[in-house]
């Protein structure tokens, strides 16, 4: 098999060499003027017939098909938008161009001009009076019937994988779509878009074990991102009362089907807002979105068909444990009696937790996520596990915070924000315990944050959305490097 990609790319060079030789260089061209692009075609000139139109149009794309009869020939043309057959004839183009046409392979760029007529077999197509070739592709493409399949080739080489999947491409374009979507929705309500740095002398605003490295001008240790949460209610502070930012965090943990070292958050605050209100906001943009994008509140994904139907359910981390792990939190006044029931209800590594709130969070991870199917809230978390979260009104040892759950998986977390610099500078000291004791996600001390409240934040309402998994969820993924355009991999093997 090697052999063979080894003699089609030999012969593709030959080629580039003999057009060399008849003086025709096809990297040469600097731009081509483009009249339609396919769907304009399809739908321009869906009324056509076999006579050939009065208008000549012009459009580019790939050769992703060849089909010759004798003195005559039909090609497909790809581009972003799809397929168009085009028309070449002997008679028509001379002798010359006409064997430069058929000479044409898969994957090469050209552009064409000509009428447009409808075939007897009903197919809208182009007329070749003119073309140049604008990219002579060397490498051979895989074949339309197996076409590419392997995942490690499409995720190593996505060009060719949006180039031989149009599903694919057309992903990757609801992707686009749906964030300009989310920024324009933000941007009509007053929203601020701002940039917050990703390199940070702190990392912070989630519990994350960070990516490290040195800045040897300023000689100081600066971490990738983990969340932009810090510098935001810095923005906040400064009176921007509304912002938000779409923008990569990184954290050093594994890779599975639903997470990424590198990844896309929509993060924003809005003062005088609490976590109520954010959660009305958070309801109303994906679902909006999700109109947006699939069309309807009922959204296919894999087997299933979730509802996004509103309102969505709000229910209480305790009230979900109770329901679908059967364990009533409130009776459970100690650790011991917390870890023992977690034990026996088959929840792991439980053993060395030495606080309530985080035995809590580990049953409802493994007990209660996975039920969450269709869009649900978890509200009112443990303290203990929400360091940046103000305590709840009534419940001190919960805090006002809420996270969303769609097919199992978190999709969204929000806080009413803590703007009390005491207590916060508390909680980061409990934090740095936590590291001291071997947790490699606690939060560190981050006084210039707490100088920052001392300024005085206002009552202010923080949320960050998952772009790549909502990007998953609208457009069926599987996986979440099937949203993540260029995927990082093991290197290959020599």
């Amino acid at each position: 098999m090697e052999q063979d990609v080894s003699d089609l790319r030999a012969l593709r060079k030959n080629k580039l060499k003999e057009l060399q030789a008849k003086g025709l260089n096809p990297y040469a061209k600097y731009k081509y003027l483009r009249t339609h692009n396919t769907a304009q075609v399809r739908k321009e000139f869906a009324n056509a017939g076999q006579e050939r139109t009065a208008q000549d149009i012009s459009i580019a794309g790939r050769i992703m098909g060849m089909r010759l009869h004798g003195k005559a020939g039909f090609a497909d043309l790809q581009d972003r938008e799809g397929r168009v057959q085009v028309h070449f004839k002997l008679d028509e183009l001379g002798k010359d161009n006409f064997e430069l046409f058929r000479s044409l392979d898969k994957g090469d760029i050209v552009g064409v001009r000509g009428p447009v007529f409808r075939t007897k077999m009903g197919e809208i197509t182009v007329a070749v009076k003119e073309f140049e070739i604008l990219s002579k592709a060397l490498e051979p493409f895989p074949d339309s019937f197996h076409g590419l399949q392997d995942v490690q080739t499409r995720y190593r080489k996505r060009y060719l994988d949006m180039v031989m999947n149009p599903d694919v491409r057309e992903r990757f374009v609801k992707r686009s779509r749906m964030v300009a979507f989310m920024r324009d929705w933000l941007n009509e309500r007053g929203y601020l878009e701002v940039e917050t740095p990703v390199l940070q002398p702190l990392y912070g605003g989630a519990l994350a074990r960070p990516f490290k490295t040195h800045h040897n001008y300023l000689d100081m240790d600066l971490y990738l991102r983990i969340a932009p949460e810090l510098y935001h209610k810095r923005c906040i502070v400064g009176d921007l009362e509304k912002v938000y930012e779409v923008g990569h965090n990184f954290r050093n943990e594994d890779i599975d089907a639903q997470h990424y070292p590198e990844y896309t958050s929509l993060e924003l605050y809005e003062a005088y807002a609490d976590y109520n209100d954010i959660m009305d906001l958070t309801e109303s943009l994906i679902y909006d979105a999700t109109m947006y994008i699939v069309g309807g509140d009922k959204v296919p994904y894999g087997d299933k068909v979730l509802d996004f139907a509103k309102p969505w359910p709000r229910i209480t981390m305790h009230d979900a444990i109770e329901k679908y792990a059967g364990i009533d939190i409130s009776c459970l006044r100690t650790v011991d009696e917390a870890k023992d029931a977690a034990i026996q209800h088959g929840v792991r590594d439980v053993e060395e937790c030495d606080e309530l709130g985080k035995i809590v969070a580990e049953i409802f991870d493994q007990k209660t996520q996975p039920h969450l199917v269709n869009p649900t809230f978890i509200i009112d978390h443990p303290l203990e596990v929400s360091p940046l979260a103000k305590r709840k009104r009534g419940n001190p040892a919960l805090v006002e915070r809420f996270e969303l759950f769609i097919n199992g998986w978190e999709f969204a977390n929000a806080f009413s924000e803590l703007n009390d610099p005491v207590e916060q500078e508390q909680r980061f000291r409990d934090q740095e315990r936590y590291k001291g004791e071997g947790d490699e996600e606690a939060h560190p001390i981050d006084m210039d944050y707490v100088n920052a409240l001392e300024y005085g934040l206002p009552p202010t309402g923080g949320l960050g959305i998952g772009i790549d998994r909502l990007a998953m969820i609208l457009t069926n993924a599987q996986s979440i490097k099937e949203v993540i355009l260029f995927p990082h991999m093991k290197p290959e093997v020599a």
